[in-house]
């Protein structure tokens, strides 16, 4: 896509489950994380927020994008949300099926919906194809496992009990598949599993960074 109307005006359809707006921004989006300062837990930025903070000029230009890029989605009627994340949450270890964002899944919604999403800093979200991809609950080993958790058998309560759990939105990547970086600076759309979607939904995860990296910047909606 070479645009932001032609990213919202694109159609699903086949195997294509992810659109993106390729694009190069300057700025020195790290500079914003900087000035924010240590954080503890997911934060959104606004732009009062980002108007309070002291920067040079790199800074500056990279703080005008992300508010163009807040208004520009607002102005489309997506309800966009600018996080510096610190980390997410993590599963349990041990568990037998993973429900974090650092593991592969799809999103779901309860109404026909996509996904938007942008990385500005440290580390790229990554998706992975989905014929490359299992869901953990059609493991038989796994399957046999949550049927005992759920002490029935395999019907529609069994698979009401997984999606309370959020159990049939994560997956396993088969063996040999590869994943592919979202990249920084690049907005991308992605499918969601819910009614009415032309194609499966795009499974993708959070990257795992590193102890004492600094905060994640990330536009999503």
């Amino acid at each position: 896509m070479a645009s932001f109307e032609e990213l919202l005006n694109a159609e699903f359809a086949g195997r294509v489950n992810a659109i993106c707006w390729q694009r190069s921004l300057s700025g020195d989006f790290d500079q914003i994380v900087s000035a924010i300062g240590p954080l503890d837990e997911i934060t959104a930025l606004e732009e009062d927020d980002l108007m309070s903070l002291e920067l040079k000029p790199d800074g500056e230009v990279a703080r005008q994008r992300l508010i163009d890029d807040l208004r520009m989605m607002r102005g489309a009627g997506l309800q966009p949300s600018l996080d510096c994340i610190p980390a997410y949450s993590r599963s349990n270890a041990g568990e037998l099926v993973p429900v974090d964002v650092y593991d592969f899944h799809a999103d779901s919604a309860t109404v026909a919906t996509d996904t938007f999403l942008c990385n500005y800093t440290v580390a790229c979200s990554e998706g992975i194809r989905n014929a490359e991809a299992v869901r953990y609950v059609d493991d038989p080993g796994i399957r046999s496992k949550l049927l005992q958790e759920y002490g029935g058998p395999d019907d529609e309560g069994f698979a009401a009990f997984l999606r309370e759990r959020f159990y049939d939105l994560h997956y396993a990547a088969r063996e040999g598949g590869k994943p592919y970086s979202f990249g920084f600076g690049n907005l991308w759309r992605i499918a969601t599993q819910c009614p009415d979607s032309p194609v499966p939904p795009c499974i993708h995860r959070a990257p795992t960074t590193r102890e004492g990296d600094a905060p994640r910047l990330l536009l999503i909606s």
